[in-house]
């Protein structure tokens, strides 16, 4: 059998995230793509094709006892001829900065919305951030099992709100306990509604709008009212674009219920008709601005996160890595670009959740996983071949809050410096040193992410830890040489970041201003 070419298997992959706010059902329809992709028996537990273990799609303790999702997952499966990379993000707004990084290694993005509830603050910021990009979005507007709001009103946020062009594919016939089901334009069929999915069909819509056959369904007010409201958009609504939503600029619009597992696989293939194959990614190719191409034989790709800890029992380190261009092959040599040494890349992963399985081969659009002893850092680039290549930065946060850290027992300082430098590592928090005692600072954007650090240190290194909070300080790094250890003081702790950089802690603004004042030729900034 002829093996297929790079170009044909590059265009077979689909990477998209799943973005929403959180308890807006995100998990949940991740599951049930899960389900159609083979790789679960039941929504809620993943199996490995080859190990047959099971493992919730929000894996980590804090995960399943907070029951939100705190680390984006990946997870990859095969549907209707395609290779799938589907990137689950957390959806709360503390672990932005994960999401937003998890954003820049995908082609599309999926984003869920409580239909009851609509647009809600965390899904504008991640849809922001998608717009910038140009990413093209489609929309699933979950939860219809249960009483929502008007159809039409959500549809007119998206566009009013977001500033999308909203293209409905289908249309809910009623809504919770009176739900009939999806008037699908897109399929031109009726979709039945049953708590049972055995008891659903589907039903041909002849050219008159109307099943082709008898159905009770028909003789309902929500069944006029949903055909009256499709005969209106087709009149009046936007005019379908593929070209449009490529560029981001309108979104395909679903209704369903993941709980109910309604609409999901309707959903899925629709998304498969009109997602983008991989796109190129702009890089500076020896010193010059350019792009890479997904099809170009010289492999390329960059870490965009880092998780300690996937297998607690062997405390190992992954490098999640967006391949950009050409091939991985096991046993490859590859070039870290910000040290330029060269690296053999044995131990290669695929993920399914928290469960791996070693591959000797992927292609651009793919997620990989690397074993890593700490050589890598997120935001950083490989790739073979003589031209040096360089993706751009991934996003950071400058911190907000603050907390010292300190081990309670200091019989486990060893235990306590191995656990906070490798959390430290994935980005979620970032460290800190006092400049005059040396003592331990975190800075983060939220106060959970701190509750998780506490969790993951005693669970996972066994280190019960102290944090002192400091609440909210504004952070500016200064340049070193303008820097005199007699202008640290109580409302401006001078400090030093994970590479040395000295910057201050502000108390407040009056605090910073009142520095300025003093120091008007020492420089601050609020980026690294």
């Amino acid at each position: 059998m002829k093996k297929p070419s790079l170009s044909s298997s590059i265009n077979k992959r689909r990477t998209f995230a799943i973005i929403s706010h959180p308890d807006a059902g995100k998990t949940t329809i991740t599951e049930n793509l899960l389900l159609f992709g083979g790789v679960v028996h039941q929504a809620g537990s993943v199996k490995a094709r080859k190990t047959g273990h099971y493992a919730k799609s929000d894996w980590m303790p804090i995960e399943k006892k907070r029951g939100i999702s705190v680390t984006s997952s990946v997870m990859q499966f095969d549907y209707g001829g395609k290779r799938i990379n589907l990137l689950d993000t957390p959806g709360h707004q503390d672990f932005s900065e994960d999401t937003y990084r998890t954003l820049m290694a995908v082609d599309s993005a999926v984003m869920v919305i409580d239909s009851a509830k609509g647009i809600e603050a965390q899904t504008k910021k991640l849809f922001k951030i998608c717009s910038m990009r140009g990413i093209p979005i489609f929309t699933f507007m979950n939860k219809i099992d249960r009483d929502t709001r008007d159809p039409m009103d959500l549809i007119g946020q998206l566009e009013d709100v977001l500033g999308i062009e909203a293209y409905p594919m289908n249309w809910p016939i009623g809504s919770g306990r009176i739900l009939q089901g999806l008037y699908d334009r897109y399929n031109h069929r009726l979709t039945t509604y049953a708590n049972k999915a055995k008891d659903r069909t589907y039903i041909p819509l002849g050219k008159n709008g109307d099943p082709i056959k008898p159905t009770p369904i028909t003789k309902t007010g929500m069944y006029k009212e949903a055909k009256d409201s499709m005969q209106l958009i087709n009149e009046a609504g936007n005019q379908f674009s593929e070209d449009k939503i490529l560029h981001g600029k309108q979104t395909p619009v679903f209704f369903g219920s993941a709980l109910k597992d309604f609409g999901v696989k309707t959903f899925l293939d629709g998304y498969l008709d009109f997602a983008p194959k991989p796109e190129p990614h702009e890089a500076m190719i020896n010193s010059h601005k350019s792009e890479v191409i997904p099809t170009n034989p010289q492999f390329t790709g960059f870490v965009f996160k880092i998780q300690a800890n996937l297998n607690p029992h062997h405390r190992d380190r992954i490098a999640f890595v967006r391949i950009c261009s050409g091939k991985f092959v096991k046993g490859m040599t590859v070039t870290l670009q910000r040290t330029q040494r060269q690296m053999r890349l044995n131990n290669v992963t695929e993920f399914i959740a928290n469960t791996r399985e070693n591959i000797n081969l992927a292609v651009a659009g793919d997620i990989i996983g690397l074993y890593d002893t700490g050589n890598l850092q997120i935001g950083d680039t490989i790739y073979t071949g003589k031209k040096d290549v360089k993706f751009p930065k991934l996003p950071q946060f400058t911190p907000e809050l603050f907390a010292r850290v300190s081990a309670k027992n200091v019989m486990k300082q060893k235990t306590f410096y191995k656990g906070i430098h490798q959390l430290v590592q994935e980005g979620a928090v970032q460290l800190f040193r006092d400049s005059s005692t040396h003592a331990y600072i975190l800075g983060a954007v939220g106060d959970l992410q701190f509750q998780v650090f506490q969790f993951r240190m005693k669970n996972e290194y066994h280190s019960d830890i102290n944090l002192q909070r400091m609440g909210h300080k504004t952070a500016r790094w200064v340049d070193p040489k303008q820097i005199n250890p007699r202008m640290s003081s109580s409302r401006n702790l001078l400090v030093k970041d994970q590479k040395g950089k000295p910057l201050f802690l502000f108390d407040n603004d009056f605090a910073m201003r009142w520095f300025q004042n003093k120091y008007p030729d020492v420089k601050l900034t609020s980026k690294l």
